[in-house]
């Protein structure tokens, strides 16, 4: 579910898929898969599914970086035929996806991506989710 607060959000990412040609989409969401905010250009169902798999990928990452000592996935990226998908940790526990066609300038679109969560990164974070009832749940063990 979306929190109000964030709904502000969504012009900052309206502004990246407005000013830089070629990005189709852009979605904030928690670490665990969680839309938080999304672009106008993209349905809340597409946001949630765009969702979900930017943070299978980008836990993926974070976990080849822990098993081989290399540290933080701060940016994944994946090639598709006919786009990219890259996803970059914003702050504690949320990332921003975007999807942008394969002729975008992935230089360009990484630096300002890049820009915003330098920026932003602290609006742009997600506390992790305990289950109700379970203080332990999620605790370090």
């Amino acid at each position: 579910m979306l929190d109000p607060n964030t709904h502000r959000l969504d012009w900052l990412l309206d502004d990246l898929v407005d000013r830089l040609p070629g990005v189709e989409q852009v979605v904030v969401l928690s670490a665990d898969g969680l839309l938080m905010a999304r672009s106008k250009s993209v349905s809340r169902d597409n946001a949630e599914h765009l969702a979900a798999i930017a943070a299978g990928m980008h836990s993926l990452a974070r976990g080849a970086g822990n098993q081989f000592g290399k540290g933080t996935a701060r940016q994944t990226l994946a090639e598709l035929d006919t786009a990219f998908l890259i996803v970059t940790s914003t702050g504690s526990g949320a990332c921003l996806a975007l999807l942008a066609e394969e002729d975008a300038d992935m230089a360009m679109v990484a630096f300002e991506v890049n820009v915003l969560v330098e920026q932003v990164g602290v609006a742009l974070s997600a506390e992790p989710r305990q289950r109700a009832g379970d203080p332990w749940f999620g605790a370090p063990r």
